[in-house]
């Protein structure tokens, strides 16, 4: 049983996602720019980028077999990690949703699989879920790499996961599956997770109300109090439910502001360029 969900969107040009019934399953995609206004009937958009991209679920959500996949409009899939771009330009970047906020299944880009679909994570052979509800919208960065073979000396020598960037999109609305948005960074928390390291950029959507007012770090105290450190607590402590040890964080326990932020990203996405080049092993990794 699959399940697209797609609007066409032109480059350039204004669109409208119209009810919901018109659009079965519906959300829209393009590769890139996606600018959303809320009305009471529609969304519109201005897109700068093409081609349309449509996410086409197989199977059924919280089973082994889903997978959400990327299509664009000549049928083929492509990779949400590799082939939707990174940068829009002026410190503003694309970022896919994995988990949506309130939402506990643990879905995530399946990394060694062709077109890397998103699925939701398994262990021992069953399906991972959080403890608890996940407060933000959670996802990747495109593009973006965390060298294994990478010893951070700014943070411990800890090696990276092997993983792309996570972002935590902090806006108030929750988000879908698969949806990509233009988000700006606004700091980072180096999580060390079992000696690995595991970024965390907080980002906000552009389309947030508050979206405006916050720039860095600071600003995301001032307009969102006690987020850095909510965010901090919880992936320090998601894993203790499980008999785990707690998570550690570099960098003073603290998120770096706006500009290391920004520096995590160029760095990883240097990364991802050499993996991509197969100027590093890529292991199990697809690169397709």
């Amino acid at each position: 049983m699959a399940a697209t969900r797609a609007v066409t969107i032109a480059s350039n040009s204004t669109c409208s996602l119209l009810a919901k019934k018109t659009f079965v399953g519906g959300t829209a995609l393009s590769l890139n720019n996606l600018k959303f206004c809320r009305t009471r009937r529609s969304y519109t958009c201005r897109a700068i980028y093409n081609p349309l991209v449509v996410v086409k679920e197989e199977g059924q959500p919280e089973t082994f077999d889903y997978r959400v996949f990327f299509v664009d409009k000549s049928g083929k899939k492509v990779s949400p990690w590799h082939d939707i771009p990174l940068r829009l330009g002026d410190d503003i970047f694309n970022f896919i949703v994995e988990i949506p906020k309130e939402s506990s299944a643990k879905m995530e880009v399946a990394t060694d699989e062709s077109f890397t679909p998103i699925k939701q994570d398994t262990k021992k052979g069953k399906l991972r879920y959080y403890p608890y509800n996940i407060h933000w919208n959670y996802g990747l960065l495109p593009q973006t790499w965390e060298d294994p073979s990478f010893a951070n000396s700014e943070v411990e020598g800890a090696l990276g996961d092997n993983d792309p960037v996570d972002v935590v999109e902090i806006g108030e609305r929750q988000r879908k599956i698969g949806e990509v948005l233009k988000v700006k960074p606004l700091g980072a928390l180096a999580m060390i997770d079992e000696g690995e390291l595991d970024w965390k950029i907080v980002a906000i959507s552009l389309d947030d109300p508050k979206a405006p007012f916050v720039n860095d770090v600071d600003d995301v105290e001032k307009h969102f109090p006690g987020t850095l450190t909510a965010i901090r607590d919880w992936f320090r402590d998601y894993k203790i439910p499980d008999g785990k040890p707690a998570n550690k964080f570099g960098l003073g326990n603290k998120a770096a502001n706006k500009d290391y932020a920004l520096k995590v990203i160029t760095e990883t996405n240097e990364s991802w360029n050499k993996l991509i080049k197969r100027s590093i092993p890529a292991g199990e990794l697809s690169l397709v």
